[in-house]
């Protein structure tokens, strides 16, 4: 069995529910990520392109083996609406072992 630190989730920002939902089908479907978890409507303030920013949008944490990360965040970059979006990999350090050995046969 893969160790904890084997173990990776992305984290991704996007414009709208509806963006986050397609791109999450394609990448579980693909088998890239075991799951995806939306979390809807956050604030979020920024400076882009030397102009304060104020939105609202949408995160989605997908879960997934070190192994897919680099296609994973690849694929999402491939299909996001963004120019330069939020794509980040947050080490799973520690997890329920029933739960990570779901996410290794999930895909």
């Amino acid at each position: 069995m893969k160790e904890a630190w084997d173990f990776s989730t992305i984290y991704v920002t996007f414009s709208s529910e509806e963006e986050a939902k397609k791109i999450a089908k394609v990448v579980v479907s693909e088998r890239l990520a075991a799951c995806a978890n939306i979390i809807k409507s956050m604030d979020s303030i920024y400076i882009w392109n030397d102009v304060l920013e104020e939105t609202t949008e949408m995160v989605c944490l997908f879960k997934t083996t070190k192994d897919k990360v680099g296609s994973l965040m690849q694929r999402i970059k491939e299909l996001h609406s963004y120019e330069t979006p939020c794509i980040v990999e947050w080490p799973i350090v520690s997890g329920n072992p029933n739960y990570l050995d779901w996410i290794r046969k999930s895909l």
